[in-house]
Protein backbone atom coordinates (compact mmCIF):
# COMPACT_ATOMS: atom_id res chain seq x y z
CA UNK A 1 0.00 0.00 0.00
CA UNK A 2 1.33 3.43 -0.94
CA UNK A 3 1.56 6.24 1.57
CA UNK A 4 -0.51 9.18 0.44
CA UNK A 5 1.28 12.36 -0.39
CA UNK A 6 0.74 15.13 2.17
CA UNK A 7 -1.70 17.78 1.04
CA UNK A 8 -0.11 20.78 -0.59
CA UNK A 9 -0.73 24.14 1.00
CA UNK A 10 -3.92 25.67 -0.40
CA UNK A 11 -3.64 28.62 -2.77
CA UNK A 12 -5.91 31.52 -1.89
CA UNK A 13 -7.09 33.75 -4.71
CA UNK A 14 -6.86 37.48 -4.18
CA UNK A 15 -9.75 39.65 -5.36
CA UNK A 16 -9.37 43.02 -7.08
CA UNK A 17 -10.79 45.84 -4.90
CA UNK A 18 -12.38 47.32 -8.05
CA UNK A 19 -15.00 44.59 -7.79
CA UNK A 20 -16.69 46.83 -5.18
CA UNK A 21 -17.26 49.61 -7.72
CA UNK A 22 -18.31 47.10 -10.35
CA UNK A 23 -20.95 45.64 -8.01
CA UNK A 24 -22.28 49.07 -7.04
CA UNK A 25 -22.62 50.10 -10.69
CA UNK A 26 -24.12 46.87 -12.04
CA UNK A 27 -26.63 46.43 -9.22
CA UNK A 28 -27.53 50.13 -9.22
CA UNK A 29 -28.08 50.17 -12.98
CA UNK A 30 -30.24 47.06 -12.70
CA UNK A 31 -32.40 48.82 -10.11
CA UNK A 32 -32.59 52.01 -12.17
CA UNK A 33 -33.95 50.15 -15.22
CA UNK A 34 -37.40 49.95 -13.65
CA UNK A 35 -39.55 52.86 -12.51
CA UNK A 36 -40.17 51.14 -9.17
CA UNK A 37 -36.46 50.53 -8.63
CA UNK A 38 -35.39 54.11 -9.46
CA UNK A 39 -35.84 55.43 -5.89
CA UNK A 40 -34.01 52.36 -4.58
CA UNK A 41 -31.20 53.00 -7.06
CA UNK A 42 -30.80 56.54 -5.70
CA UNK A 43 -30.50 55.19 -2.16
CA UNK A 44 -28.14 52.50 -3.44
CA UNK A 45 -25.83 55.01 -5.14
CA UNK A 46 -25.92 57.42 -2.17
CA UNK A 47 -24.16 55.05 0.19
CA UNK A 48 -25.93 51.78 0.79
CA UNK A 49 -24.29 50.23 -2.26
CA UNK A 50 -20.79 51.26 -1.19
CA UNK A 51 -21.38 49.85 2.31
CA UNK A 52 -22.75 46.59 0.95
CA UNK A 53 -19.97 46.18 -1.66
CA UNK A 54 -17.25 46.82 0.96
CA UNK A 55 -18.62 44.14 3.30
CA UNK A 56 -19.24 41.73 0.42
CA UNK A 57 -15.64 42.18 -0.75
CA UNK A 58 -14.27 41.62 2.76
CA UNK A 59 -16.03 38.24 2.97
CA UNK A 60 -15.04 36.90 -0.47
CA UNK A 61 -12.85 33.80 -0.29
CA UNK A 62 -11.56 31.38 -2.89
CA UNK A 63 -9.20 28.56 -2.00
CA UNK A 64 -7.59 26.06 -4.36
CA UNK A 65 -6.63 22.89 -2.50
CA UNK A 66 -4.99 19.78 -3.89
CA UNK A 67 -8.41 18.12 -4.44
CA UNK A 68 -11.06 20.88 -4.36
CA UNK A 69 -11.85 24.46 -5.24
CA UNK A 70 -13.80 26.25 -2.50
CA UNK A 71 -15.55 29.61 -2.93
CA UNK A 72 -17.38 31.58 -0.26
CA UNK A 73 -19.40 34.80 -0.59
CA UNK A 74 -22.31 36.64 0.95
CA UNK A 75 -23.28 38.97 3.76
CA UNK A 76 -26.73 38.04 5.07
CA UNK A 77 -26.92 34.79 3.17
CA UNK A 78 -23.54 33.15 2.90
CA UNK A 79 -22.94 30.73 0.09
CA UNK A 80 -20.06 28.27 0.08
CA UNK A 81 -19.44 26.08 -2.96
CA UNK A 82 -16.89 23.31 -3.16
CA UNK A 83 -16.06 21.67 -6.46
CA UNK A 84 -13.89 18.56 -6.62
CA UNK A 85 -11.10 19.24 -9.11
CA UNK A 86 -11.74 15.92 -10.80
CA UNK A 87 -15.24 17.16 -11.77
CA UNK A 88 -14.02 20.33 -13.48
CA UNK A 89 -14.35 19.86 -17.23
CA UNK A 90 -13.49 23.38 -18.36
CA UNK A 91 -12.61 26.79 -16.97
CA UNK A 92 -13.79 29.64 -19.18
CA UNK A 93 -12.31 33.14 -19.01
CA UNK A 94 -14.92 35.88 -19.61
CA UNK A 95 -14.36 39.60 -20.17
CA UNK A 96 -17.10 41.97 -21.26
CA UNK A 97 -16.99 45.74 -21.86
CA UNK A 98 -18.12 46.61 -18.32
CA UNK A 99 -15.76 44.07 -16.75
CA UNK A 100 -12.86 45.39 -18.87
CA UNK A 101 -13.70 48.96 -17.80
CA UNK A 102 -13.12 47.89 -14.19
CA UNK A 103 -10.09 45.71 -15.13
CA UNK A 104 -11.95 42.59 -14.05
CA UNK A 105 -12.76 39.20 -15.52
CA UNK A 106 -14.87 36.19 -14.64
CA UNK A 107 -13.85 32.55 -14.44
CA UNK A 108 -16.74 30.18 -15.19
CA UNK A 109 -16.48 26.51 -14.27
CA UNK A 110 -18.16 23.70 -16.17
CA UNK A 111 -18.39 20.56 -14.10
CA UNK A 112 -19.15 16.92 -14.85
CA UNK A 113 -22.39 15.46 -13.65
CA UNK A 114 -24.53 18.57 -13.82
CA UNK A 115 -27.04 19.44 -16.50
CA UNK A 116 -27.07 22.90 -18.04
CA UNK A 117 -30.35 23.82 -16.34
CA UNK A 118 -29.09 23.29 -12.81
CA UNK A 119 -27.56 26.08 -10.74
CA UNK A 120 -24.46 24.13 -9.74
CA UNK A 121 -22.05 26.17 -11.77
CA UNK A 122 -19.57 28.57 -10.25
CA UNK A 123 -18.58 32.02 -11.45
CA UNK A 124 -15.64 33.84 -9.88
CA UNK A 125 -15.48 37.53 -10.72
CA UNK A 126 -12.63 39.83 -9.81
CA UNK A 127 -9.73 37.46 -9.17
CA UNK A 128 -6.36 39.17 -9.56
CA UNK A 129 -4.30 37.42 -12.27
CA UNK A 130 -7.29 35.33 -13.31
CA UNK A 131 -5.40 33.75 -16.22
CA UNK A 132 -2.70 32.46 -13.87
CA UNK A 133 -5.25 31.23 -11.32
CA UNK A 134 -7.10 29.43 -14.13
CA UNK A 135 -3.83 27.75 -15.15
CA UNK A 136 -3.14 26.71 -11.54
CA UNK A 137 -6.60 25.11 -11.32
CA UNK A 138 -6.05 23.18 -14.54
CA UNK A 139 -2.55 22.09 -13.41
CA UNK A 140 -3.93 20.91 -10.04
CA UNK A 141 -6.72 19.00 -11.83
CA UNK A 142 -4.23 17.31 -14.17
CA UNK A 143 -1.92 16.43 -11.26
CA UNK A 144 -4.84 14.84 -9.41
CA UNK A 145 -5.86 12.86 -12.50
CA UNK A 146 -2.26 11.68 -13.03
CA UNK A 147 -2.09 10.60 -9.38
CA UNK A 148 -5.31 8.59 -9.75
CA UNK A 149 -3.98 6.90 -12.89
CA UNK A 150 -0.75 5.99 -11.07
CA UNK A 151 -2.72 4.62 -8.11
CA UNK A 152 -4.97 2.58 -10.40
CA UNK A 153 -1.97 1.22 -12.28
CA UNK A 154 -0.27 0.30 -9.02
CA UNK A 155 -3.44 -1.49 -7.88
CA UNK A 156 -3.61 -3.47 -11.12
CA UNK A 157 0.07 -4.43 -10.89
CA UNK A 158 -0.28 -5.72 -7.31
CA UNK A 159 -3.66 -7.29 -7.97
CA UNK A 160 -5.22 -5.08 -5.32
CA UNK A 161 -8.78 -3.90 -5.77
CA UNK A 162 -9.61 -0.48 -4.27
CA UNK A 163 -11.56 -0.73 -1.00
CA UNK A 164 -14.39 1.46 -2.24
CA UNK A 165 -14.90 -0.88 -5.21
CA UNK A 166 -15.10 -3.88 -2.89
CA UNK A 167 -17.56 -2.03 -0.65
CA UNK A 168 -19.79 -1.21 -3.65
CA UNK A 169 -19.67 -4.87 -4.76
CA UNK A 170 -20.53 -6.07 -1.24
CA UNK A 171 -23.46 -3.63 -1.00
CA UNK A 172 -24.78 -4.71 -4.38
CA UNK A 173 -24.48 -8.39 -3.44
CA UNK A 174 -26.45 -7.73 -0.24
CA UNK A 175 -29.17 -6.03 -2.32
CA UNK A 176 -29.32 -9.01 -4.70
CA UNK A 177 -29.49 -11.47 -1.79
CA UNK A 178 -32.35 -9.50 -0.23
CA UNK A 179 -34.25 -9.52 -3.54
CA UNK A 180 -33.78 -13.29 -3.88
CA UNK A 181 -35.03 -13.84 -0.31
CA UNK A 182 -38.08 -11.69 -1.05
CA UNK A 183 -38.86 -13.68 -4.21
CA UNK A 184 -38.49 -17.03 -2.44
CA UNK A 185 -40.76 -15.86 0.38
CA UNK A 186 -43.51 -14.69 -2.02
Amino acid sequence: MHASKPDAAPANAQFNPLIRSYLVVTIGLSMALSIIGLPLALIWFCGVGQWWARHYFDLLQCELGDRTLRFRKGILFQVEKTIPLENIQDVTFIEGPLLRHFHLSTLKFETAGHSAGQAHDMHLTGIIDAHEFRNRIIEAREALRAQRVRQAAAGIETGAVPTETLERIATRLDEIAALLRDRQGA
